[in-house]
């Protein structure tokens, strides 16, 4: 029997999110988010960091390019050729391969970052997503969310847009922050900050008016922010034992969890991907800097 493909989460490909870069909407937005996501994480010289729903790679090779060691997965092999010609003519090196969100192929306590950016509206069921994503945390690890906020002008489009016909907001879900920390809480994790970003309506001159204001209406408040990000800690404590972010008892907290588990991820090779994204045509004239993934392409 010919095994079914799988769906992939969204209907965008990478030549969308180039064009919504290219636009002065996407490249303002871009930027906001961009700088909101990366002052989150702070110094990622050394760490190991996971980009779950890696997409065309921006988010991972900006990262990779501050000194992480970087694993993206994705289900869309589209995204994952895209993202693999974006490491390449960045000269920085990545590892790509298979995998979703609900469940990551890799043992528990493997990473000392995890970062998801516009993910999670695509997934059915967030809280089980967030359960693999604080699984895979080593004690001590961070888990950083950047996610389409509900309560935002941007939601209501988008949620007009899919009763239009639209398939990728038809099937999107988007959520609050509190409902994102609730998840992140239940998962065991620590939350530590939540922020908002893009609080102006999708039109290129209100953006230049209020981009001034967005970082300090972001610290204070995240109703009428089209993005959130929210910043969580893995207990750096497990077995009745203290634990660093390296080298702790990754394996004692998981069974403690009762999750720990033995799986194994194959990274696709590089130098293959470079042909097939050059061959979908999806990332000409690659730019000389990361932005962030695109969260608010139409």
């Amino acid at each position: 029997m010919v095994q079914e493909p799988r769906p992939t989460p969204t209907q965008i490909g990478p030549a969308a999110y180039d064009t919504w870069r290219r636009t002065p909407l996407g490249a303002l937005t871009e930027r906001l988010e961009h700088g909101l996501i990366f002052e989150a994480a702070g110094r990622l010289d050394d760490l190991h960091v996971l980009d779950v729903g890696t997409g065309d790679g921006a988010f991972a090779v900006e990262a990779a390019r501050r000194g992480a060691v970087v694993t993206g997965i994705d289900p869309d092999p589209a995204m994952l050729a895209a993202a693999a010609a974006r490491a390449h003519a960045m000269d920085v090196g990545l590892q790509l391969g298979d995998g979703r969100a609900e469940q990551l192929p890799f043992a528990d306590g493997t990473f000392d970052l995890v970062f998801s950016v516009a993910v999670l509206c695509f997934v059915a069921d967030a809280a089980a997503a967030i359960r693999e994503m604080a699984r895979v945390l080593r004690p001590g690890g961070r888990l950083i969310l950047g996610e389409l906020n509900r309560w935002s002008s941007w939601a209501g489009l988008r949620y007009v847009k899919g009763l239009a016909g639209s398939r990728t907001w038809r099937s999107a879900r988007f959520r609050t922050a509190a409902q994102l920390r609730r998840s992140m809480a239940a998962a065991g994790l620590t939350v530590m900050s939540v922020d908002g970003a893009v609080f102006y309506p999708q039109f290129a001159a209100a953006a230049r008016l209020m981009a001034p204001w967005d970082r300090w209406l972001g610290r204070r408040m995240t109703f009428g922010a089209a993005f959130v990000v929210i910043s969580a800690r893995k207990p750096s404590t497990s077995c009745g034992g203290p634990s660093s972010i390296r080298g702790g008892p990754a394996r004692c907290f998981g069974a403690a969890m009762g999750t720990w588990r033995r799986q194994t991820f194959t990274p696709i090779d590089i130098s293959k991907r470079r042909v097939a994204a050059g061959a979908i045509g999806t990332m000409p004239g690659l730019p000389t800097s990361s932005p962030s993934k695109p969260s608010g392409l139409a």
